[in-house]
């Protein structure tokens, strides 16, 4: 239960889409629940579930190339705030997430696992299944790239 929101979380960095991010989610469950026994004990279950779901959505990804795909929603939409946040924490918070959101997907998605979600490098490395050394090019690749974005545009 714990783990539910960081995958919801994940699911809507991969897909854009709230209902798609459910249903990842709800994916993510029955698998997980389904191949138990293949979860190693003592170690991180949210790694195992990230995995999981990483592993659901290029299945995704896969079918939607086939059926000749989806479009994605604006980072704006899938924003959502609970009032607590003064406007403008809110303005800055969807021009981050909106700069994010206009990474290439390789790099948003190492950069939600390591910054939002605070894995390590390795952990990203295995949940993506790729070197450690793909993870810290995609990381650092994003940095420049939002911080040149910065640098060009001026502060947005």
């Amino acid at each position: 239960m714990e783990n539910l929101a960081r995958l919801w979380r994940y699911g809507l960095v991969l897909s854009h889409q709230r209902d798609v991010a459910d249903d990842l989610v709800q994916a993510t469950c029955l698998r997980a629940l389904e191949r138990a026994d293949q979860f190693i004990p003592g170690t991180r279950l949210d790694r195992w579930l990230f995995s999981i779901l990483h592993s659901i959505w290029l299945n995704e990804i896969r079918s939607r190339r086939v059926r000749q795909g989806q479009g994605f929603v604006d980072a704006g939409e899938a924003l959502t705030f609970d009032g607590a946040h003064d406007t403008e924490t809110h303005v800055m918070a969807a021009q981050v997430l909106k700069r994010v959101n206009a990474l290439p997907e390789a790099q948003r998605t190492a950069v939600f696992l390591a910054y939002v979600e605070g894995l390590s490098y390795r952990e990203v490395a295995g949940i993506l299944d790729i070197p450690i050394g793909t993870v810290m090019s995609r990381l650092a690749a994003a940095r420049a790239k939002l911080s040149g974005d910065e640098r060009e545009g001026g502060r947005q």
